[in-house]
C-alpha cells in the first residue's frame, strides 16, 4: 500500500487555534512545518538516556490485540535478504531490528500483560524518540484506510472509470524509486502527470478494474489500495503497485484554499459530499495533484510498502528514507475511536510496527496510522489530525542471548 496519503485538514487550522489562544510571539504564531526536512547529518531518532523522558506505556501494555501478528509480518519482511540494504539506519542495525522484534514476541508469547509486560519492556528495551518537525519531538499523526467500492473487472455503462496496472514503460531504480518513462529510443523522461494520463487515454488497454464514480478512483489513489465488491458479490483486493513519480499535492488543502470547504469542516466525507453535489468540479481539483497511482490484484488483506499485510492500529506509515523499516514503535497522540454509533477522539498510546509509507508522508514530523477497512475506518481516518510523539523500541544488547562458545576438547 505504498501510499499516497491525503491531508484531511490544513496546517492553517493549527495556526488558527494558536491565534484564538490570545497574544503570542511571532514564533508561536507560526504554523508548524510538519514536512520540515532533517538538517544534513542528523538522524530522525534520538536515544533517550534520561529515564524520566521515557513515555508512560502502562495502558498500552493492557492492549496487545493483533500486536503479535503484526510483529510476525515485520519479521517476515526482515527475513528477506533484500531488507538488509536499508540498514544501518543511523545506529540501528538489521540485527538490532530482528533481535528487538523477537524479544517483544517472546514477552507476548510468555503471556505477559499489564504491569508485568510494562516492567519487562522497561528492563529489556531502550527507547528512541523521533526528533519530530521541531527537534523537540512534535509529530503530526494522520490516518489512512482501505475503502470498499462497488466495481468491475470489465467496463460497461455503469463502470466507466478505470484503475490501471503498472505500465511497462515505467522505470524504477534499484530501491523502487520512480525514474520516469522509457521512450522508444531508450531515453528516460519524466512520466506524464495525472491530467495527461487521463486526458490522453495513453494507458488504454492496461486497466485492472473499473469504478462507477470518478472521485472514488481518486480516493483509491490517495489511500493506495481498495477492495472492490464485484457485480457477482465476490470481492477483489487491489494493492499499490507504483506511482508516476510526481510529488503529491493535497486536494483537501486546495479546496480549503479556494474556500469551497471551510478548514473547520474539512474531512473526507465533506469532500465526497461536495463532489457529489458538484461533479463538474472533480477534474478541476484532482488534476491539481499530479501524482498517479497504479494497482495490482492481491490475495488476502491489503499490504504495505514492505509487501506485508497491514494491521489496523498496529501498522504505521513513515518516511522510509529516515525511519527504520519494520521496527517496533510506540505512539502517543489523540485518535478517533468508535463509541457506539459515534466516533469520539481520546488520548491514545499503543505499540505499532513501521510497515508502510506514502506520498504525503515525508520528513520526521509525519506519521500515518492505518485505521482498517471500510466506511467506519474511513471516518476515523478522516478525523485523524493530531500532534503527538513517536518512539521506537530496541532491545538492550545486554539482553540479547549470545551464542554459546564451542566446547573445548578435554585434555587427557
Amino acid at each position: 500500500m505504498n501510499l499516497c496519503r491525503q491531508l484531511f485538514a490544513a496546517a492553517g487550522i493549527v495556526a488558527a487555534v494558536l491565534l484564538m489562544n490570545g497574544c503570542k510571539t511571532a514564533r508561536e504564531l507560526e504554523a508548524p512545518q510538519y514536512d520540515r526536512q532533517l538538517p544534513p547529518g542528523q538522524y530522525a531518532l534520538r536515544k533517550i538516556t534520561d529515564p524520566a523522558m521515557i513515555p508512560d506505556i502502562s495502558l498500552a501494555c493492557y492492549d496487545t490485540v493483533d500486536l503479535r501478528k503484526a510483529i510476525d509480518h515485520s519479521l517476515s519482511y526482515l527475513s528477506k535478504p533484500s531488507s538488509r540494504q536499508y540498514f544501518p539506519q543511523g545506529e540501528i542495525t538489521h540485527q538490532m531490528a530482528v533481535d528487538s522484534l523477537k524479544a517483544m514476541a517472546d514477552l507476548l508469547d510468555q503471556g505477559l500483560r499489564g504491569k508485568a509486560l510494562q516492567n519487562a519492556i522497561l528492563e529489556r528495551f531502550d527507547f528512541y524518540q523521533s526528533v519530530g518537525c521541531d527537534d523537540r519531538g512534535t509529530v503530526l499523526f494522520t490516518g489512512y484506510y482501505t475503502p470498499i467500492f462497488e466495481g468491475s473487472l470489465t467496463a460497461d455503462s455503469r463502470y466507466r472509470y478505470p484503475l490501471y496496472k503498472q505500465p511497462e514503460d515505467l522505470v524504477k531504480g534499484p530501491n523502487g524509486e520512480i525514474l520516469g518513462r522509457k521512450m522508444p529510443n531508450g531515453s528516460i523522461v519524466p512520466y506524464p502527470s495525472r491530467r495527461e494520463i487521463e486526458q490522453t487515454g495513453m494507458l488504454k488497454g492496461q486497466e485492472v478494474a473499473w469504478l462507477a464514480d470518478p472521485f472514488e478512483v481518486y480516493i483509491a489513489h490517495v489511500q493506495g489500495s481498495a477492495i472492490l465488491r464485484l457485480p457477482d458479490g465476490k470481492q477483489v483486493t487491489l494493492g499499490y503497485a507504483a506511482n508516476n513519480g510526481h510529488e503529491y499535492n493535497s486536494v483537501a488543502q486546495e479546496m480549503i484554499r479556494d474556500g469551497v470547504v471551510p478548514a473547520s469542516g474539512m474531512s473526507l466525507k465533506a469532500m465526497i459530499d461536495y463532489f457529489k453535489a458538484h461533479p463538474d468540479q472533480i477534474d478541476k481539483y484532482v488534476y491539481r495533484n499530479p501524482r498517479y497511482v497504479f494497482f495490482r490484484v492481491e490475495q488476502g488483506n491489503p499490504r504495505g510498502s514492505l509487501n506485508e499485510p497491514v494491521t489496523p492500529l498496529r501498522t504505521i506509515a513513515t518516511d522510509k528514507s529516515i525511519y527504520p523499516r519494520g521496527c517496533l514503535a510506540f505512539l502517543k497522540t489523540v485518535l478517533p475511536r468508535p463509541a457506539g454509533a459515534r466516533i469520539l477522539k481520546a488520548p491514545y498510546t499503543g505499540f505499532a510496527l513501521d510497515q508502510d509509507t506514502g506520498g504525503a508522508i515525508r520528513a520526521p514530523g509525519r506519521c500515518d496510522v492505518y485505521m482498517g477497512i471500510g466506511d467506519q475506518a474511513g471516518q476515523m481516518a478522516g478525523q485523524t489530525y493530531e500532534e503527538g510523539q513517536l518512539y521506537y523500541l530496541f532491545v538492550k544488547q545486554s539482553s540479547v542471548p549470545q551464542p554459546s562458545s564451542p566446547l573445548l576438547p578435554v585434555k587427557k
